[in-house]
């Protein structure tokens, strides 16, 4: 194949890279136990209620799943006290934002987001070959709402905003959101991902966003993080029923699959592992911070899983992450976030992060 058949903004694409494997690093250096603490997962693995309604629907994958996945939007629009034609769902967040592109951008029109925010949207984008631009960061490693605002044109029109943000755990809050909203034209349409709000939503500051109605936000959420359910890839968005309705009309029409659908429906019968999820994590992020503390690292305050930590320099980042991995704890250095001086530590179960903290310790040790 010649390279005139691929467009120019496809082989200029880089694609998205996951966090290593538990098996691979396993391997690679001959352990026997590794903690992955790179990707944000839920650590307490599937809700049992997910897991039983998963197995009662294997009986019947010889069939297509509804395509229009009716009872898990159903359930979802009871949840958050919404009509039906108020929800959208996809494989993953990221399966919805590509349905949000396909569906409503043009070849003129412009994307508009933040540095150092989630890589999927900017993979999405640059493959559509649409113009994206970026707003840095202003300081504390937090989103420059009013920035972003003052990038906005006449041919911006997707506004992409990651709260709580991946990889930097930031939030902005219900004044900043507000102040921002009032300068967003009506026609320019924000993508408001909130991957990350089950840890998040008990701050006050947090605009938690079903407690706005923008008919131009698109909420994303997933059930990949709070009901640890990341490989069956299911994600759902709130809007206005004109989006919704036509963003029904381009998704792929057997998805989320029909295991998918049944263990995400049970899911959220599941309050308690839920609970237990958020309870863990927050005796987690308490661990981390007084550790992170007390060996005088600069880590940035999160409103999610995991937290990040600024070493000043990509080598000290690479050190210190090649030190966890022979060790047997993966975690996610973030030069493909454009911060290449950044660690981020996902927060595992106690013994996985005492583990980790352990070993922090020794490499300050053996690295003065």
């Amino acid at each position: 194949m010649t390279t005139q058949l691929v467009p120019p903004h496809i082989e200029k694409l880089e694609p998205y890279k996951a966090g290593r494997s538990i098996e691979e690093i396993k391997s690679l250096y001959g352990l026997q136990e590794v903690y992955k603490l790179a990707s944000n997962e839920n650590p307490l693995g599937v809700s049992p209620k997910a897991i039983e309604a998963m197995q009662k629907a294997m009986h019947d994958v010889n069939y297509y799943p509804d395509p229009a996945a009716l009872k898990l939007r159903a359930k979802l629009a009871e949840r958050f006290k919404l009509k039906l034609d108020n929800v959208a769902v996809g494989a993953g967040s990221e399966g919805i934002m590509a349905n949000i592109l396909r569906t409503f951008v043009s070849d003129t029109d412009e994307l508009l987001t933040s540095e150092n925010t989630f890589i999927g949207f900017y993979v999405l984008a640059n493959a559509s070959g649409l113009t994206l631009k970026r707003v840095p960061m202003k300081e504390g490693y937090r989103f420059d709402l009013q920035g972003i605002a003052d990038r906005i044109t006449r041919h911006t029109k997707v506004i992409y905003l990651c709260n709580p943000n991946n990889p930097t755990g930031t939030i902005f809050t219900r004044e900043e959101f507000d102040a921002f909203m009032a300068r967003v034209p009506e026609r320019v349409i924000i993508i408001l991902d909130e991957a990350y709000f089950e840890f998040a939503s008990s701050d006050l500051d947090y605009p938690d966003s079903m407690s706005y109605r923008y008919d131009n936000v698109i909420t994303l959420r997933t059930f990949s993080k709070g009901y640890g359910l990341a490989a069956l890839r299911v994600g759902y968005g709130f809007a206005h029923e004109k989006f919704i309705t036509n963003l029904m009309k381009v998704k792929l029409p057997f998805e989320p699959n029909s295991l998918a659908q049944a263990g995400a429906l049970a899911a959220l019968d599941d309050d308690d592992f839920l609970r237990q999820t958020i309870e863990n994590n927050t005796h987690g992020y308490k661990l981390f911070s007084d550790a992170f503390t007390e060996l005088g690292l600069n880590w940035i305050p999160s409103w999610a899983n995991f937290v990040m930590i600024d070493y000043g320099s990509e080598a000290r980042v690479n050190a210190v992450s090649e030190y966890l991995l022979q060790n047997g704890v993966i975690t996610r250095p973030l030069k493909a976030f454009g911060l290449p001086h950044c660690l981020r530590i996902s927060i595992g179960l106690p013994h996985q992060n005492e583990k980790c903290i352990e070993l922090l310790k020794k490499f300050e040790t053996v690295s003065v």
